[in-house]
This record gives C-alpha cells, structure tokens and sequence, in this order.
C-alpha cells in the first residue's frame, strides 16, 4: 500500500495581502501557516510533503520552513513555471499569471505516484481536516489493491481504466460556509452540491462572497446584483484527495483546456483543479466523497486578517491543540 503524500501549493504570491504571505510569522516563535498544516499532517500519518513553489523562491522557502522540518518529514520541492507547457504551446508574450491549480498539481508528475492530498499554502485547515483526508485515502489505496489483484487474476485490465473501482475514488473537505470568511473584505470559495449519501455532485465557483448586512451573499457582476448565500452551505478551500490517476486526468485534460482558453484569454486563463473534477464527475470517471469538518478556517487573505489568526493560533495552544514549538 502507498502511503498518502501531501501537496502544498505555494506558487502564489498573495496579491490581495501584498508580498510572499505564505512564509510571513503567525506566532512568535516565528511558524508560519505551512508550520500548523504539515504539523498536523504529520500527526495524521503523513511521511512526505511537496511544496510546489516558483524557483526562485526556492531560498526564502528552505530558510521559512523546509530546512526545519527535515528531520520530521521527507521533504521534497518541484517548481510551477509558466514554460511547463505541452509541446506545440508557449507562454503568451506579457503573461506573468500561473496557469492555475490544476497546473500546479502536475508540477508533481514524477515525485508523487500515490495517493495525494492537496492544500492551499496560506489556509489553516485545522487537525480534523487532516485526519479525515489521511484515513479516506489509506482505505481506498488499501481496497484498490485487493481490487487490482483481483482484476489480475481474472484477467481484466481495471488498472487501465478511470472507472469501477480501480482508480477516481477522491474526496473533499467541505467546511461550513459561516466558518470561512473574513471580516476584512471579499473571499473566493466553491459552494459544493452533494447527493444523499454525501457524494459531490458540483462545485460552483464564486469569486465574491463577503458578509452583507447581516447576510452572507455573492455578487458575479462586480456588486450590481447580490444573491444570499446559506452560512450551512458546505464550501471547498482546495483541499483534496485524491487517488494517483488524478496527474494522469490532468496531464490528458491541459491540452485540450489551453486550444480552447489560450484564444479568448491569453493572459489570465486558469486551469483550475475544481474544474477538472467537475468534469470528471459529470463524464462518471471519478467519485468524490465530501467529508465535512466542524473546524473553522483562518486565513491572510488580507493583511488585517492576520491579528485574528495570531490570536486564534495563541487560543488553540493555551488548549493543548499545539504545543509552543511546534517541532522541538
């Protein structure tokens, strides 16, 4: 059985906060956010963490976090560059925006070849979060392996197709929509559709939602119009699991994304993870479980979102969730 790895998506530098937030102190003994995801991962069973990160930040990051956590976890960096393109396309003249998450996951071609849970850099997704992606992936790799050697016996190629039960078995941590935002502005989040047995059915993308008035709204159309949102709405903050065929799914889907999207909006068109799932979902070659954290999440999205998280980190240790020094 191959152990599930974890993937930090860390390319990003943070335009809405201003500079490289992903390695800015949270506490003062100088841990950043990544300190508390991969501390927690670590307590759920995870061995190997990815930071996928721009190459020249490749310093900033091991002096940050990467030099400190070697001696607790396999730590292993691969680069998200605009050039990681297929054969036959090249990176429009001007375009200085990253191609999106789902193009950051396939940075890990050739370092992850299991089963994979991905994370933003800058999200405190809390201990449960973890825990629940740790134990979903550990019982799927175990129960496709019996699977396979079954298959192998009878002669089927199951390891060769996205469906059944060989590969596309994913999950989602879904958190509550009222436990995800800020006071300081608008957040991006994905308000997620799922079917009687807690199965996705959709992700939405909306780029505005904020507090209004008492409510919780969104708005596509730059605050002309504003549409209320339910706080039990179960929402995604990019973290996911996912079986290993996901880098195989992504490699096939980019070209195809960039014929069509490079023509219409050369410099800000992303490919982004929720939709690629979305479209394995409709096309019935994956499933994903949602499984629903009570946590709440804290972030930087602003820089005036950062007192609220410094105190929050400072609550949870005086409740024995994390000691002072997180890795002595």
């Amino acid at each position: 059985m191959k152990k599930p790895v974890l993937a930090v998506m860390a390319a990003g530098m943070g335009s809405r906060y201003g500079g490289l937030k992903q390695i800015d102190p949270v506490d003062p003994e100088g841990h950043i956010i990544m300190d508390f995801s991969v501390y927690d991962a670590v307590r759920a069973g995870f061995e190997k963490v990815i930071f996928i990160i721009k190459k020249e930040n490749e310093a900033d990051f091991r002096a940050a976090i990467g030099d400190r956590l070697a001696g607790h976890i396999e730590v292993v960096y691969v680069y998200q560059e605009l050039t990681n393109l297929p054969e036959g396309f090249s990176v429009p003249e001007g375009r200085v925006k990253p191609w999106g998450t789902g193009h950051a996951i396939l940075s890990c071609m050739g370092t992850a070849d299991g089963p994979m849970v991905v994370i933003n850099a800058d999200d405190f997704y809390g201990r449960n979060a973890f825990a629940l992606a740790y134990d979903f992936l550990t019982r799927v790799d175990a129960n496709q392996s019996l699977d396979t050697e079954s298959a192998q016996e009878g002669g089927s190629a199951v390891s060769q197709s996205l469906n059944g039960t060989a590969a596309g078995r994913y999950m989602m941590v879904g958190y509550r929509l009222e436990n995800t935002l800020t006071e300081n502005g608008s957040v991006a989040r994905g308000i997620c559709e799922t079917d009687e047995n807690g199965y996705l059915k959709t992700v939405t993308e909306h780029t505005c939602i904020e507090r209004r008035d008492g409510v919780i709204a969104c708005t596509e159309n730059g605050g002309e119009t504003w549409t209320e949102l339910s706080p039990d709405a179960t929402v995604s903050l990019n973290m996911w699991g996912f079986s290993e065929d996901i880098l195989l799914e992504l490699n096939a889907r980019f070209r195809a994304f960039l014929a069509e999207n490079l023509p219409k909006n050369p410099q800000k068109c992303e490919y982004f993870l929720p939709f690629v799932v979305n479209e394995l979902l409709t096309e019935g070659k994956a499933s994903v479980k949602v499984e629903k954290t009570p946590d709440k999440w804290y972030g930087v999205t602003y820089k005036e979102d950062k007192p609220a998280l410094m105190a929050a980190i400072q609550r949870m240790k005086g409740e024995g969730l994390y000691p002072q020094k997180l890795w002595d």
